[in-house]
């Protein structure tokens, strides 16, 4: 079962800052997770304190949310390690859907 993947502005805008050969690998892996994002991922946790997950692409984390009942990945945030758990994710915004 292939989820979506749904993108919030802030995560398109934080990884075009990122270098190309980086976003290759980062959506690569993210399109990975939602070809079947309840397998038995080396690189994926449950984050503690708040609902969704972490992916680690090397020194880089993204931050994502599944929802089931509409099959959708929603990539919140991309970042470098340590500083992407300060920020605190919101909701996208009804209507907003960038798809990857």
């Amino acid at each position: 079962m292939v989820y979506e993947v749904v993108t919030t502005k802030s995560f398109v805008k934080d990884l075009s800052r990122l270098p190309v050969n980086w976003q290759k690998r980062i959506v690569e892996k993210i399109k990975e997770a939602a070809a079947d994002p309840y397998a038995r991922h080396n690189n994926v946790r449950t984050l503690q304190g708040r609902d969704g997950y972490r992916l680690r692409i090397g020194d880089w984390r993204v931050s994502y949310e599944l929802h089931d009942d509409r099959l959708e990945l929603w990539a919140l945030e991309v970042g470098p390690r340590g500083g992407i758990y300060r920020c605190v994710s919101k909701p996208l915004p009804a209507g907003e859907k960038n798809s990857q």
